[in-house]
């Protein structure tokens, strides 16, 4: 049994709900593209002020509206993903030949380096560790820009 065989009698629930084709279309790109551009470039900004601040204050505000925000970001992306894969499969789409979804898979494993990073605390606050943190999380920022293209290429392509 292949990925899209396990996925479909799940995708079959969702369409039977009637779900309108331009949401169907459309829904996984408008709503990942708020987490991805707005949430995802808020947590980034703040990440970098405070790693860049000056001022200790400044530095713990912005680390601070990070911490809170990033968790909610990568929840978001994560349930994206998974309502992007029904999305193709409802659409009878091929899942896996998408470079699409390959640049959301590497997205997901960069997403998952940096959870593990922070929830070790950084090591016990290891410089090394946290600049590897930083420098991961712009790399998935990168690969979050290169992925919206790609969507956007796939959607107008179905």
């Amino acid at each position: 049994m292949n990925f899209r065989e396990i996925l479909e009698p799940i995708a079959k629930v969702f369409q039977s709900l009637g779900i309108p084709e331009p949401i169907v279309h459309w829904g996984h790109p408008a709503m990942m593209a708020i987490v991805l551009f707005v949430m995802g470039s808020f947590v980034g900004y703040a990440g970098w002020r405070g790693r860049l601040a000056t001022d200790e204050e400044e530095a713990i505000a912005n680390f601070s509206n990070h911490r809170k925000l990033a968790p909610f970001m990568t929840l978001f992306i994560f349930l994206g993903a998974t309502g992007g894969i029904f999305s193709l499969v409802m659409q009878g789409q091929d899942i896996m030949n998408s470079p699409h979804f390959w640049t959301g898979s590497i997205l997901l494993a960069l997403l998952a380096a940096n959870i593990f990073i922070s929830l070790t605390k950084f090591g016990g606050n290891k410089s090394a560790l946290r600049t590897a943190h930083a420098y991961i999380g712009s790399v998935a920022l990168a690969v979050m820009l290169v992925h919206a293209i790609l969507g956007f290429n796939l959607g107008l392509a179905i």
